[in-house]
């Protein structure tokens, strides 16, 4: 049975999104939306198709595969169907010079293919727009993520120490971690806004795996299966005494996603200066939950944070060697790394409805990587975890 997105809901984004644009963009006349994620935003449909919107007349879904399917799942009002863009830009009349694309997303083939068809001369980015709208969560994207936060709560801190034994490979626990998340409501993938990755959990190592570099723009490390599929978990490395656990997951639910960090201690402990490392983590994350309210300034709360911490600690904090990043949150939703973020250059003021991670870890050696990691809701009295608030380094075994 399909969920599908209230009519009333892509009227509202699609009002927003004309509103942003007359403020960013005056004088605009075309925009066209081509990519699965801002396709299934704004029509609640995902398919094989192009979503036009021009400023003075009503937007139009073409759809090339399948028309059928989106017709079923979509309440958008106009769908229809086209053989190529050349059924598209025939049925839309005079097209204005400047066009305003995903230039982040969309490939130069398509471009060439789109320039053919429509005839303009000139490309201008959408993308900015478009992750600026879809920053602010309405109360039904907010709903779906704290369903979303729910299962990953009960997964993470109730059901995963159940899988956790000796002798279990990085990959096997990622697979039975899988198919108890999908049982209890995770929709399958994770997905992220980086060309249009998707990936089934994330960042899953057993002691100094969770150090190991990564592509992806995380404070935490995996082998993965191999050179050819860095994701998952490694078969050769098998749980032991003494191992720290870390899950660095994404969970979904009807497309909207949260991000939750939860470690393990397996079958011992881990020595007191590490647990010290670990608590100063917490701490980071409970000094910013306040500090996530309306009109909070992101790169201020990053600055005031950070300039409270020494030298020593910021050595492999937010990763490990020379594999950092810049941030101590990002925003989510649709995708895992959306605007905005806790970092320097994002000067925009929080609003209310926008939904943070917040990820404080450090990398240790030997140890692999500390540090949490829950998603919040922005409101007028600070953060508010819907992803629970377990301090991790959950003893099991």
């Amino acid at each position: 049975m399909h969920t599908k997105v209230p009519l009333s809901e892509l009227n509202d984004r699609l009002k927003r999104f004309r509103v942003r644009m007359d403020t960013v963009n005056p004088g605009w006349e075309l925009a066209i939306i081509s990519s699965n994620v801002n396709l299934y935003y704004f029509t609640g449909t995902m398919q094989d198709g192009i979503l036009l919107i021009p400023r003075q007349r009503e937007p139009v879904l073409w759809v090339r595969r399948s028309f059928a399917r989106a017709v079923d799942e979509s309440r958008f009002p106009q769908i229809l169907p086209m053989q190529s863009y050349r059924t598209a830009a025939e049925a839309t009349g005079a097209i204005p010079r400047t066009v305003y694309l995903e230039t982040e997303q969309v490939s130069l083939a398509t471009y060439q293919r789109l320039r053919k068809h429509f005839a303009f001369s000139d490309a201008r980015a959408v993308d900015g727009v478009v992750a600026d709208i879809r920053s602010v969560k309405s109360p039904y994207e907010r709903q779906l993520m704290e369903q979303a936060g729910s299962i990953h709560r009960h997964v993470l801190e109730d059901l995963a120490p159940g899988i956790l034994r000796e002798g279990i490979s990085e990959a096997e626990f990622s697979g039975e971690l899988y198919a108890v998340m999908v049982r209890e409501g995770h929709h399958g993938i994770v997905r992220f806004g980086i060309s249009g990755a998707e990936i089934m959990l994330g960042l899953i190592g057993f002691g100094e795996s969770s150090i190991y570099p990564t592509y992806l723009d995380s404070p935490g490390g995996n082998a993965g299966m191999s050179p050819a599929v860095p994701l998952l978990g490694s078969r050769e490395r098998k749980l032991k005494k003494g191992d720290l656990i870390f899950c660095d997951i994404g969970c979904g639910y009807h497309g909207y996603h949260t991000d939750k960090t939860m470690t393990y201690v397996f079958g011992g402990t881990l020595p007191d200066e590490v647990i010290a490392v670990h608590r100063r983590c917490l701490d980071i994350q409970d000094a910013i939950i306040p500090l996530l309210r309306p009109d909070a300034v992101p790169s201020q709360i990053y600055e005031t944070v950070t300039a409270d911490l020494e030298p020593a600690f910021l050595e492999n904090f937010m990763g490990y060697g020379d594999r950092k990043v810049q941030f101590l949150g990002h925003g989510i939703g649709l995708e895992i790394a959306e605007n905005p973020v806790i970092a320097r250059g994002f000067d925009t003021p929080l609003e209310e409805g926008m939904v943070i991670a917040l990820e404080p870890k450090k990398g240790i050696k030997g140890i692999g990587m500390v540090g949490t990691e829950n998603t919040f809701l922005v409101t007028p009295g600070g953060g508010r975890s819907i992803t629970g608030s377990h301090p991790g380094l959950m003893p099991v075994g």
